[in-house]
């Protein structure tokens, strides 16, 4: 079968195992590993389409319960879908809204037809189905769509997180069937599976086969950094990885701290996103390459040097951390702006090294220099076994 998105693997690490690839979607191609930045509400928070693109931005998220929620599918539909909406030309994924649905909304019932729930802006009664899913995301038109599975929370009793991953398989069926009866409507969207399987190894590669028994453009991992130690995530990985298919990229929902972006790269991951950058930047965190800076903190007061000396983004080329101290201390809109800019610029960077280093076979040197930098002697607890 042809599907509208590809992956190409081009090199894999001789030192770490990492893959080096390229996406290709009907809306560009991007290198990956690549991390996403969140555009929950039809925007990545305090930024604009056309500064996404010059930090280099490829591809975003958008949030599926979200909009159906606000603006909802008639406003989409009278505007052709997310990509005109919100002025993005490039590539889109979004999520199922399964996840959203199990921790922001109010639950009724979870069933095997699927969860019904009442909405986090006005009470209103839902039930979001698979079925309801896929049409949702195909009428927001995004490239990549994400299957509706099961959420299990960690910690979760093995039998819960067995029912949990098998009830995901099943809402797997019923959304590859809805995908297909709609593909000559949506051709050029593709559907990504969800692994899942809480903390255990046996259940999390049983999910692994079972979700990779279906032939789809690409596959999540699901149900991790949702609380667990980090040991617990990469173990999680490291156990699946082997069942996973090599020619179809590989996405890992919600992860998007500095050493969890290499680690999982490490161990075989090709996409990220998670809203931890901008969310940190609005709260006054700045990502640098010496660490998290706390802007608002009194030492930066007269500080009027840049955020982060090694730092060509707009933010860091123009303003000082007393500034920016300034603003976030004032409330400023401008301040989260800024600090947004820097951090997706950060992680954006971040990828790119990531990427040489796996192009040069050097991803373990690379994460080991970048650990001792970023997180000092904390960094050695990131250290692979």
């Amino acid at each position: 079968m042809t599907f509208p998105v590809t992956y190409e693997l081009k090199h894999v690490c001789r030192q770490s195992g990492a893959r080096l690839g390229v996406v290709t979607t009907p809306h560009g191609s991007f290198e990956t590993p690549v991390f996403m930045p969140v555009g929950t509400q039809a925007t990545v928070k305090a930024m604009t389409p056309e500064e996404l693109k010059k930090i280099g931005v490829d591809i975003i998220l958008g949030n599926t319960y979200h909009l159906w929620m606000r603006p909802g599918e008639t406003v989409m539909h009278e505007a052709c879908g997310l990509h005109s909406f919100m002025h993005w030309d490039r590539s889109i994924l979004t999520d199922s809204g399964g996840f959203q649905v199990f921790s922001l909304a109010k639950l009724n019932k979870i069933t095997e037809e699927g969860v019904l729930f009442q909405s986090h802006i006005d009470g209103s009664r839902h039930m979001l189905t698979p079925e309801k899913s896929i049409e949702i995301q195909q009428v927001l038109g995004s490239d990549i769509m994400m299957a509706m599975d099961e959420c299990t929370p960690w910690p979760a009793e093995r039998n819960y997180a067995k029912k949990s991953l098998e009830r995901t398989t099943r809402w797997l069926e019923r959304c590859v069937h809805t995908w297909d009866g709609a593909r000559d409507l949506s051709p050029n969207q593709a559907l990504f599976g969800i692994v899942q399987g809480g903390t255990y190894e046996e259940l999390r590669v049983q999910s692994a086969k079972e979700v990779t028994s279906f032939d789809l453009p690409g596959y999540g991992i699901g149900g991790l950094s949702v609380g667990e130690p980090a040991e617990l995530m990469y173990a999680m990985l490291e156990a699946i990885m082997p069942w996973m298919p090599t020619d179809r990229p590989r996405y890992l929902m919600g992860v998007g701290t500095p050493d969890h972006l290499v680690e999982c790269s490490i161990r075989g991951v090709d996409m990220f996103d998670c809203v931890y950058p901008t969310r940190v930047a609005r709260n006054g965190t700045a990502l640098t390459s010496e660490g998290r800076v706390v802007i608002r903190n009194a030492s930066y007061r007269h500080d009027y040097t840049p955020l982060d000396h090694s730092c060509d983004c707009y933010t860091c080329r123009h303003y000082t951390r007393a500034y920016l101290h300034h603003l976030i201390r004032c409330n400023e809109i401008l301040g989260a702006r800024l600090l947004t800019w820097h951090n997706l610029s950060f992680l954006t960077r971040l990828m790119y090294a990531i990427r040489n280093a796996i192009r040069n076979d050097e991803l373990l040197s690379f994460r080991d220099v970048f650990m001792e930098q970023y997180y000092g002697n904390a960094g050695k607890e990131f250290e692979r076994e």
